[in-house]
């Protein structure tokens, strides 16, 4: 789950920001709001935008682990949050940073999460959380995790998980037919088995309530106009390099396709976030 460029995550920070969805953060929010320290563990953290768009919600004092299988990621991370922040100062290999009113401890780890989920999850963190992350993931490992979870008493949130609905305006005759054969890139091994793709949400929030554990699920899509051409046109490259891997379309078709989008006024890309806590 690694190979995401710098530039590809610094383009979708807002919008992904934008669609995070606000009751489900709130309840998140809510079930820490009498703590005032929390640790948490952030899981495929790429360059520590989850980070920055849940620390306003969390207790006033925050140690953060952020982990990747990518060390140029976590390098870049460091860097960003370091720069986000009001104040930055080192500690030996984390940083304590002050955003408004929290002061956040950050520390880096590198880690492979299908070899070393259960060394990950044995930080015992009172929270978990990841973003666009479980749809790469097989549904297997998904069970795999959620046990580990369970077993722990651990809470999740996640958010950004593709649910594989899209919508583009204007329409594009060969719209459905790119779509089932981008869903079926998604559905590819990434490293974990063959992913479950859109259906990652409803295999995590099954497997939560078959275990007896709370689940809220938000829907949190992205919501693109006009003016965001530069995020809209690289969404499309994406899907038409990911549709073109598969062979299910003819290459003219694709490149057609890709030429209408970069006229695009608005795209609906829908995303799920997930809250789930041991009762």
């Amino acid at each position: 789950m690694s190979g995401f460029s710098p530039d590809w995550l610094a383009l979708r920070e807002p919008a992904d920001h934008a669609a995070r969805n606000p009751q489900v953060l709130a309840a998140v929010g809510s079930t820490f709001a009498g703590r005032q320290s929390l640790s948490v563990v952030d899981l495929g953290c790429g360059a520590g935008s989850n980070l920055r768009g849940s620390y306003s919600a969390l207790p006033v004092r925050q140690h953060w682990t952020l982990v990747d299988a990518d060390s140029r990621l976590l390098s870049v991370a460091r860097r960003k949050l370091a720069e986000w922040a009001d104040e930055a100062q080192e500690q030996g290999e984390e940083i304590v940073l002050r955003k408004d009113d929290k002061t956040l401890t950050v520390d880096f780890r590198q880690a492979d999460l299908n070899k070393e989920l259960e060394w990950v999850l044995g930080w015992q963190p009172d929270l978990v959380t990841a973003a666009a992350l479980f749809d790469l993931a097989s549904a297997r490992w998904l069970e795999r995790f959620v046990a580990s979870l369970v077993s722990m008493r651990l809470p999740l949130y996640t958010v950004l998980t593709y649910d594989g609905r899209e919508s583009w305006e204007p329409a594009h005759a060969d719209d459905q037919r790119m779509l089932a054969a981008f869903h079926h890139h998604q559905r590819s091994d990434k490293g974990f088995g063959p992913a479950a793709g859109p259906d990652a949400t409803e295999a995590l929030a099954q497997a939560f309530r078959k275990a007896g554990t709370a689940v809220t699920v938000g829907e949190s899509p992205w919501q693109l106009e006009a003016g965001q051409p530069d995020l809209i046109r690289e969404l499309a490259a994406g899907i038409a390099a990911a549709v073109g891997d598969t062979g299910h379309v003819a290459p003219e078709a694709i490149a057609g396709w890709l030429e209408a989008k970069r006229s695009a006024t608005s795209v609906r890309i829908g995303h799920q976030d997930l809250w789930a806590r041991p009762v």
